[in-house]
């Protein structure tokens, strides 16, 4: 789990495609701290697993599901992808609750220089706009954001100079794709709302002397 706000711009070392994948190498600095094998990281909004990690650099595995479903895929030697370690449950919650999970892409439209802040227009998939709603969240590109208004196909957001200076999206330009997560407790209402705002019905055991029985208690 993350929280959307991004330690550091890392810069892409290889991607190396095989029949099962890829293997993508970042070259880092603050996320590298006590990172472990096996710990989580949030590459551009997609979470993957340290494989190996080095004192410059650090390698993750990536599906071919992942590499045809989000961003990473087109990723060459020398591109920047925002960086995010895990959640620590001591941890504050500067953004919104991210899994990590990427829902699909969407595209750069449009970004307007407004005051201190640039607009970015965002085209999104309607199976995820359905979830977006003014003053909500979303991530793009593992950048938690708020979202200014919601339009027929996508969303606009401001962003403020520090989020500008510190992830990939001061760098996009119109045209560029980008991974998106929705809010997750949105899609956990929803579900629960199909269900008429009630539970499934779940059959209650038996407690009786074979049902501790298959289980061991007797």
């Amino acid at each position: 789990m993350f929280s959307g706000i991004v330690e550091e711009m890392g810069v892409v070392k290889s991607l190396v495609r095989g029949l099962a994948g890829a293997r993508l190498s970042i070259l880092a600095s603050a996320v590298l701290k006590d990172l472990q094998l096996g710990e989580s990281v949030s590459v551009s909004g997609v979470c993957l697993t340290a494989a190996e990690v080095g004192e410059a650099d650090f390698s993750a595995d990536v599906s071919v599901e992942t590499l045809d479903v989000t961003t990473l895929g087109v990723l060459t030697p020398g591109a920047a992808v925002n960086l995010e370690r895990a959640l620590k449950l001591n941890d504050r919650l500067g953004g919104h609750l991210v899994t990590g999970h990427v829902d699909g892409t969407g595209i750069l439209r449009e970004r307007v220089p407004t005051g201190n802040t640039v607009l970015l227009t965002f085209e999104v998939p309607g199976p995820i706009l359905r979830y977006c709603i003014p003053k909500g969240s979303m991530t793009v590109d593992g950048v938690s954001l708020t979202i200014n208004g919601v339009m027929e196909n996508g969303v606009s957001v401001a962003m403020i100079p520090h989020t500008a200076k510190v992830t990939t999206l001061g760098i996009k330009q119109p045209g560029d794709p980008v991974n998106l997560e929705s809010d997750l407790i949105g899609r956990y209402v929803e579900r629960l709302l199909q269900h008429g705002g009630t539970l499934p019905e779940s059959s209650t055991p038996v407690i009786d002397h074979d049902y501790l029985h298959k289980r061991g208690l007797t």
